[in-house]
């Protein structure tokens, strides 16, 4: 493979302009097949692909497994699902024999270790994406557990991984449940390619080139694929290397040559050298004094297609959380599509080798992807089950995809990236009216028009060349970009014409909306406030303190307030009573004790009462989880000095500011008090109305304070009723969310 080939990997294959493989002639399956009784029915002997997936099957595009076995189907191949597998042993990893092109491996639209635990390390009593809630379906890591079962079912089979947990672990991560460094899951899967973010540019063209006689040790050309090879592989003589591997550390100031002491005794070398346009170059092992010339020396720059970082090995980043803390800001740096590099990390004697992100789709690749003949339910298989996911669902439409906010807790923008991915409204429209003439039980309502982000449709940079160069981690912090298109008309008009449909009595947005950009324009909060809203809205200030806010980057409260006004102000105007269902986070990194309570004070003054709340839970890759870890903030550059960033990691002090969100509730009361005595606040005690929590504890409440802490006399104390909220309760009930 050249140098040339592989940088060609920028200008990307039109989606759907492949010649079809042969087996286009069987035509779309009702259902992709699950067993080898439907792939005799549809005439098959074998299949090309075949989708090992931790969920249960849905053909529904929004379903990861769905979208991508409906894509390759229309490629022309015969794909099969293999869900939720018994993985105790690889006999049901050879349910559908062996696949003639590859396996492609996905723990689910979840990472399974985020679907199986809570934020507290616990085991969920139930799983969203399994029939009737079912938990247990799917093993921890998920995603190491099913490759290796398809390499013992099928030895020397082709294994791909991809989709959430493949691409949040494309190298070495911190890992929250077991709180320390993993390896790259390629190395652990065992597995020949990685495919991270949106995959299907990078799967179709694997598939085709696969039926083509490629083998799969050869293609190391894919944008948006990651895998392993020999230590100081490059793709050809001509590349780069630039080494960071180590933070920058400063030496000690130099004194630097004056550039006009020039030797006389050679004045003709010196006219020589300015005449180049040469410049001063000072030999370390000399005094200034003695320098005889000047001389600049100008470096070549190195083509950015043909260059690659070399990132902190595995080893280091383990050991060190500084490097650690390193490898996560230049990963995140190298995620734009325009400009990004491709990244190497050593493990071992081995490199985890990535290319750069996948170049996005555009809308008619977009509408292709979602035109598929998806039967919008469940496999007949699990019959009368109910699957959760699904019933949440079932009667909206994913109009786009990325986000540009870049939020440090959130896994969205490492996944789908920051260019927003919007569909026409041509295609849009006829979900709508497939949702309305094929799925059962619809009335006429559709829950939700929406995405990552509920306003961000068809939003973006206003030129294509400075987005292609934009470095920046988010568009919206710490101010929207003057380069930012945040006209809301074309989400307006598509509001309009889908409400305008016949059979349709209401669109709904469920997704959450960025605020920020709603308040500078008061017409699209108009229009979603009076015909969108069903009562609540769904929005996430996630703090009110510019410490942690900074850390989450997000915009300070300032602009919640402003959109809560409009949201009232346009409420009333309706003739509606409605309210916004606010999200906060516990527990996130550069968070403290003072700053959870004065977010609670502000609840209360403001009438909050949060019924669920979400404690940070560091995903894999985010860049709030590398603060959690090494205690430093990769938005800036690192160095090794004392500078830190506030962890929350002790189980006691997470429950501590999580208690500070929920402080009405009595059970909260005990730790509450005592730590308001700990600051220095116990002022806050009692049943005034600008006080936080009272002074006694109601009958029958099961939490005690912790043996031979102040509380227990406050706990002796006889019952009084405590005095009646000054402020309305205007959120009784929040959905509960992960980050």
């Amino acid at each position: 493979m050249t140098a040339a080939a592989f940088a060609s990997a920028s200008e990307p294959r039109e989606l759907f302009s492949y010649r079809k493989f042969w087996a286009a002639r069987f035509g779309p399956a009702p259902f992709l097949p699950m067993s080898r009784d439907e792939v005799e029915e549809l005439g098959w002997d074998s299949c090309d692909v075949i989708l090992v997936t931790g969920d249960a099957y849905v053909d529904h595009p929004s379903f990861g497994m769905a979208l991508i076995g409906r894509l390759l189907e229309a490629q022309g191949f015969r794909v099969g699902i293999i869900s939720q597998p018994d993985w105790q042993s690889a006999d049901a990893f050879r349910t559908l024999g062996r696949p003639n092109l590859f396996f492609g491996v996905t723990a689910g639209n979840m990472d399974s270790m985020v679907n199986r635990y809570t934020a507290d390390r616990k085991l969920r009593s139930d799983d969203a994406y399994t029939a009737d809630g079912a938990p247990g379906k799917r093993p921890d890591r998920a995603v190491v557990v099913y490759a290796q079962r398809c390499r013992e079912a099928f030895p020397g089979v082709n294994v791909v991984i991809g989709s959430i947990e493949a691409s949040l672990r494309r190298i070495a991560h911190y890992d929250y449940w077991s709180d320390k460094v993993r390896r790259s899951v390629l190395l652990d899967a065992k597995a020949d390619l990685l495919i991270f973010g949106n995959a299907e540019r990078a799967v179709v063209e694997l598939a085709h080139r696969l039926a083509a006689g490629e083998k799969m040790s050869e293609i190391r050309d894919l944008r948006g694929s990651a895998f392993v090879v020999a230590r100081a592989w490059r793709p050809g003589a001509d590349w780069s290397e630039l080494d960071s591997s180590e933070v920058d550390t400063p030496g000690p100031p130099a004194r630097l040559p004056d550039p006009y002491a020039a030797s006389a005794s050679d004045p003709d070398a010196r006219r020589a050298a300015c005449a180049a346009g040469e410049g001063p170059s000072v030999d370390a092992e000399r005094p200034v004094s003695a320098v005889s010339r000047i001389e600049f020396v100008r470096a070549r720059q190195a083509a950015r297609a043909r260059t690659v970082i070399r990132l902190p090995a595995y080893e280091q980043v383990a050991a060190d959380p500084v490097l650690y803390a390193h490898a996560s800001r230049i990963l995140h740096l190298e995620s734009n599509p325009g400009n990004a590099r491709a990244l190497v990390q050593a493990h071992g004697e081995r490199d985890v080798w990535l290319n750069p992100p996948p170049i996005p789709l555009r809308t008619a690749e977009l509408d292709g992807v979602f035109a598929a003949p998806f039967q919008r339910r469940p496999h007949p298989a699990y019959g009368a089950a109910k699957i959760p996911a699904f019933e949440m669902i079932r009667f909206s439409v994913n109009i786009m995809r990325g986000c540009f906010g870049g939020c440090t807790f959130c896994s969205i923008t490492e996944h789908e990236g920051r260019i927003m991915q919007s569909r026409s409204p041509e295609s849009i429209v006829r979900e709508i009216g497939e949702i309305r003439e094929r799925t059962p039980g619809f009335t006429g309502v559709i829950s939700d028009l929406g995405g990552p982000t509920a306003n961000m449709y068809r939003l973006g940079c206003r030129d294509e060349r400075i987005e292609a160069a934009c470095r920046r981690l988010s568009c919206v912090f710490p101010r929207l970009c003057e380069n930012l298109n945040t006209d809301h008309t074309p989400l307006i008009e598509l509001y309009r014409q889908a409400r305008s449909l016949p059979g349709v009595k209401k669109v709904l947005i469920s997704s959450g909306l960025r605020y920020d950009l709603a308040v500078g324009d008061p017409q699209y909060v108009r229009e979603l406030v009076r015909h969108h809203v069903g009562g609540y809205l769904k929005i996430a200030p996630e703090h009110t303190e510019e410490g942690p806010l900074a850390h989450m980057m997000k915009p300070g409260i300032a602009s919640f307030d402003r959109f809560r006004v409009m949201f009232e102000k346009f409420s009333r105007e309706a003739g509606k009573e409605q309210y916004l269902i606010p999200y906060f986070i516990a527990a996130h990194p550069g968070t403290s004790d003072r700053d959870m309570l004065n977010l609670a004070l502000w609840l209360k003054r403001n009438g909050f009462r949060l019924d669920q709340v979400q404690t940070f839970l560091p995903t894999p890759m985010a860049l709030a989880s590398a603060m959690y870890h090494s205690g430093r903030n990769p938005l800036r550059k690192l160095s090794r000095g004392p500078e830190t960033v506030e962890r929350i990691r002790s189980g006691r002090q997470r429950r501590l500011h999580k208690a500070f969100l929920r402080y009405h509730d009595p059970d909260n009361w005990p730790l509450l008090r005592e730590a308001l005595r700990r600051m220095g606040r116990a002022d806050l005690i009692g049943s005034g109305r600008q006080q936080l929590v009272p002074a006694f504890q109601p009958a029958g409440n099961t939490r005690a304070a912790a043996p031979g802490s102040a509380e227990r006399k406050a706990q002796s104390q006889p019952p009084r009723r405590p005095a009646p909220s000054a402020a309305p309760v205007a959120v009784r009930r929040a959905p509960k969310r992960t980050n």
